[in-house]
């Protein structure tokens, strides 16, 4: 018998997975924190003979090599991969015995799309396939996306990513597992994946890479691409060299005298906690991320590379989470930390900022005021409706927009209130006067806002 663990990234949107027998296992796209690994190994009582990629990942720091170092497993990385540390190369065809005992062994299969490069990897249990990892090629629905390696490829990765979708469907048993590492929320998803689990027969009927010819496919995929996160640009490099090992002891404490001047010299202070706490009472000049939404996309995405960055928790255990989430991205130490409330943050006798939260009703109530509504969706979610008259500048561009917000009072909306969130505290730590709309879009149709589509 054999089992299959995943390891879910919920902040990513990726799966990690750990597969193996009665005595070894092989370890497919691991996060950089492998402790998490090597819990669900231990828990099964099996050593991690390998470790495998499918692909050098645009959107998060590999644990791979460092597994690979304390475990002692042989590190498969695809061939064509340019890599600057010593690992197996894999080519198409080449297989790994996983466990013999089980009769397990891991078979390369050569599907080029989202890089180059890309290889997905057949179980097979005493030689038929049972599962196939196949990380940023053949998702749930839909396919990786191709254009995060060199625009002047993205067309022909396109046309890879159709052709490597059929061979897998033609190459494996309709009743063989698909387990992708993208595609639960993360970007490097060429569109949005529907459902947790599917077969390569799913696929068959339902994935777009299946079912339509390949110019409509391409033409398809190449439009309904999303922006590229600005941090992806720092993930690729960085696997490619080899990450350093983490560090995840807890950061250097900073009392509100300290938080202050590192507000006054510019550094990024992120406040952690929920948005509604946040908006309750803050220090002025900080930015609301909140520990429990995708902090590690978000700000990565829209903090300027390097730049310090000083966390405020509510308590020590959120603070570990988020730098947990924080190091997956490349984003490996703080530069300082504090927890507990804003009036542990803020000198004695200063009061904390505040903001008020509202929704689309109480909007449509002020619709007669002066006032702006700020959209800081994505173009695709405002493709399909948004509120007349509103400004539109989408979450990951405003820090570096601020001045074209016009002046009044600015409401500002998404499509469910964590990214408005992040929004008014921008807009609040700018100095301007914000209302945060805490609502699903749904609501403004329901409050009879009025709605236009392009």
């Amino acid at each position: 018998m054999f089992f299959v663990d995943t390891i879910e990234l919920e902040g990513l949107g990726n799966r990690s997975y750990l597969a193996g027998g009665e005595s070894a296992a092989v370890a497919v796209d691991p996060p950089r924190d492998v402790d998490q690994i090597l819990a669900v190994a231990a828990r099964h009582g099996v050593r991690i003979s390998h470790v495998v990629e499918t692909h050098i990942h645009n959107d998060y720091v590999t644990g791979g090599l460092e597994l690979a170092r304390i475990t002692g497993a042989q590190y498969l990385v695809p061939a064509g991969a340019n890599v600057a540390f010593a690992r197996v190369p894999v080519a198409d065809g080449d297989t790994a015995d996983i466990d013999p005992g089980s009769r397990l062994t891991l078979t390369a299969i050569a599907t080029p799309g989202h890089t180059p490069h890309h290889t997905s990897y057949a179980l097979h249990e005493a030689g038929r396939p049972v599962v196939v990892f196949t990380g940023g090629s053949l998702l749930i629905g839909t396919v990786g996306r191709p254009d995060l390696v060199e625009p002047r490829l993205t067309e022909q990765l396109a046309r890879a990513q159709h052709a490597s979708a059929h061979r897998l469907a033609a190459d494996l048993p309709d009743e063989t597992a698909v387990l992708p590492t993208h595609g639960f929320g993360s970007f490097c998803s060429s569109a949005p994946s529907e459902g947790e689990a599917t077969t390569i027969g799913k696929e068959k009927s339902a994935n777009t890479a299946l079912t339509v010819d390949v110019d409509t496919f391409v033409q398809d995929l190449l439009t309904g691409l999303e922006d590229v996160p600005a941090y992806y640009a720092h993930m690729g490099p960085a696997n490619a060299e080899g990450p350093a090992p983490l560090d995840l002891t807890p950061p250097d404490l900073a009392d509100a005298e300290e938080i202050a001047a590192r507000l006054a010299v510019g550094e990024w202070v992120v406040d952690l906690r929920n948005r509604v706490a946040f908006a309750e009472g803050h220090v002025a000049g900080t930015f609301n991320f909140e520990a429990d939404g995708k902090i590690a996309t978000y700000l990565a995405w829209m903090i300027p590379w390097g730049k310090p960055v000083t966390l405020l928790a509510e308590s020590a255990e959120q603070l570990a989470d988020a730098q947990r989430e924080l190091v997956r991205v490349g984003i490996d130490r703080p530069a300082a930390a504090a927890t507990g409330t804003p009036t542990d943050w803020l000198p004695a006798g200063q009061a904390p900022a505040s903001f008020p939260r509202s929704t689309f009703a109480e909007l449509a109530a002020h619709s007669g005021d002066e006032l702006v509504v700020l959209d800081v969706r994505r173009d695709s979610e405002r493709a399909d409706g948004w509120i007349e008259g509103s400004v539109h500048i989408p979450v990951h561009e405003l820090h570096g927009r601020l001045g074209e917000v016009p002046p009044g009072t600015v409401w500002v909306h998404c499509a469910g209130g964590m990214r408005a969130a992040i929004a008014a505290s921008l807009l609040d730590a700018a100095g301007r006067d914000v209302v945060a709309v805490d609502d699903g879009f749904d609501a403004a149709t329901e409050a009879n806002l009025p709605l236009t589509t392009g």
